[in-house]
C-alpha cells in the first residue's frame, strides 16, 4: 500500500509542479505533511540538504522520502514517479514545439504561468522563512538565531545585488549560511 501511496503522491507532484523545483516545494510539503511522512521541521532540513546536494531538489526530496518510507524500492519508485510526468511532457512538447510555439494561446498560457510560478515560489520562501524564524509552541516566539542568520543572508544578497551590482553564486550563500550556523549555534 505504501508503494501505491508513494507513486501516486509523487506522480501528483510531478504533474503539477510548474516552475521547477522551487515551485514544487509547497506541493511536496502538502503531500508529505498530509501523509504524515515527515514533520515540518524534518522537511525543512531535507529541503536545505536537497538544495545543497547535486541534482534537482524535487528528485532529491522524492528519493529521500521514498527511502525513509519504503527503503530502496520506495526511493526508486518515488523518484520515478516524480520525473515521469516531466519526461512525458517534454517528449510531447518537443515533438509539437515547432508547430505551436508562436500560437497566441500557447504564448498566453506561458504568460499566465509566469506570475503564478513567481507567486508560488514567493509564498514558499515566506512560509519557510516564517517557519524557520518563528516557533509556534505554547506561545509564539522568535528563534533569534534563525532571525540573525536570515537577516545577515538577506543583507549579503542585497549588498551584492543592489550595491555592488554583482551576482552571488548560490554556492557562496550556502557556504555563508553554514558558517553562520556553526558560529551562531555554538554561541549559547
Amino acid at each position: 500500500m505504501i508503494y501505491l501511496e508513494l507513486f501516486l503522491a509523487f506522480l501528483k507532484v510531478g504533474c503539477f509542479s510548474f516552475g521547477g523545483a522551487y515551485g514544487a516545494i509547497s506541493l511536496i510539503r502538502d503531500v508529505v505533511l498530509t501523509h504524515g511522512w515527515l514533520s515540518e521541521e524534518t522537511l525543512t532540513y531535507m529541503i536545505a540538504v536537497s538544495e545543497s546536494t547535486p541534482g534537482p531538489i524535487m528528485v532529491n526530496l522524492a528519493t529521500y522520502i521514498g527511502l525513509s518510507q519504503a527503503g530502496i524500492s520506495g526511493a526508486v519508485l518515488a523518484t520515478f514517479a516524480v520525473v515521469l510526468p516531466a519526461f512525458v511532457i517534454i517528449l510531447l512538447f518537443v515533438a509539437a514545439l515547432k508547430r505551436v510555439w508562436n500560437h497566441g494561446c500557447v504564448q498566453a498560457v506561458i504568460g499566465g504561468l509566469k506570475p503564478c510560478v513567481i507567486g508560488i515560489i514567493l509564498a514558499t520562501g515566506v512560509t519557510m522563512i516564517l517557519g524557520n524564524c518563528i516557533r509556534l509552541e505554547e506561545n509564539v516566539t522568535a528563534d533569534i538565531r534563525s532571525v540573525i542568520v536570515t537577516v545577515i543572508l538577506g543583507a549579503v544578497l542585497f549588498i551584492f545585488k543592489y550595491l555592488l551590482k554583482k551576482k552571488i553564486s548560490p554556492m557562496w550563500i550556502i557556504l555563508c549560511s553554514a558558517i553562520l550556523g556553526i558560529i551562531i549555534w555554538e554561541i549559547r
